[in-house]
């Protein structure tokens, strides 16, 4: 009997991309049905994961506090604060760098900053933590003794990644400023006139929408490493390559969210792109 021929080039190329979009179609979809079950999971009583909440908080703040803030700083003085200084020098127009960073800080750097450190930080240890759970069976005996992983393991991780997110944007915002002032200080410029600008650009609504979107990040950065965790094969070399594929999806979700959430923010409240 003859072997089976070989598929010719082309044809193993379409195949290897229709399997790769059906993984790719499955990872989202297991994604949005852990977030489905969380939500529903979380808001059902009896509400018995406080202790793990509680442990969970301090753990993020506790590792990801001053990796946060080191970077908010840098980025805020380093590339946004000497690029624009020195540009704006060139004019002799110092004072609109209030209406630079009411922009760089507020709208774009605290929330993807937080996103970040987050992501990188406590989303990968979650993400070990949850996997070296599953490779050593412990979500198993769990569901053997009648309880929920989702609700004692997920849930907490979702809110705790949430509300750090909002207190993380918090902190960016104020290391961001504080580089600010540092830029401000360093070219001999009064800080009153960069201060004016700041708040005559400065709306409520792009702070409520700099609260939102870290709040965005939080909740999808959570979802994605405690799927990736919860879904460990291979041993210890599976948590690592589960580690990898969530950060790289992390990122990815971070550039298309702050992408799609800024140009729905700036579509539907065009205010905010006419300067002041």
């Amino acid at each position: 009997m003859a072997p089976p021929a070989a598929r010719p080039p082309r044809a193993a190329a379409w195949v290897a991309r229709r399997r790769a979009m059906r993984g790719v179609a499955f990872e989202i979809g297991g994604m949005c049905h852990l977030a489905a079950l969380v939500v529903a999971r979380g808001l059902r009583p009896p509400f018995i994961y406080g202790a793990e909440l509680l442990a969970q908080l301090r753990f993020v703040v506790t590792i990801s506090w001053f990796p946060l803030v080191l970077t908010a700083f840098a980025l805020s003085f380093g590339p946004a604060g000497i690029q624009a200084s020195g540009f704006l020098g060139l004019f002799g127009a110092l004072d609109r760098l209030g209406a630079a960073y009411e922009l760089i800080v507020v709208r774009e750097f605290a929330p993807l900053v937080t996103a970040i450190v987050v992501a990188g930080v406590a989303g990968t240890a979650i993400c070990a933590d949850l996997g070296a759970r599953e490779v050593q069976e412990e979500t198993d005996a769990l569901r053997v003794l009648g309880v929920d992983p989702v609700k004692s393991l997920v849930v907490p991780r979702v809110i705790a990644l949430v509300t750090v997110s909002l207190m993380f944007d918090v902190l960016a915002l104020i290391a961001g400023m504080l580089g600010a002032v540092v830029v401000v200080l360093q070219n001999h410029a009064p800080l009153g006139p960069f201060f004016s600008t700041f708040f005559n650009n400065a709306t409520p609504l792009e702070l409520e929408a700099s609260f939102l979107k870290a709040a965005i990040y939080g909740a999808v950065i959570s979802i994605v490493c405690c799927y990736k965790g919860l879904k460990v094969t291979g041993g210890p070399e599976g948590v690592g390559r589960a580690v990898n594929h969530a950060v790289v999806i992390c990122f990815l979700a971070i550039g298309a969210i702050d992408y799609v959430f800024t140009q729905l923010l700036l579509a539907t409240n065009p205010i905010l792109s006419q300067p002041r």
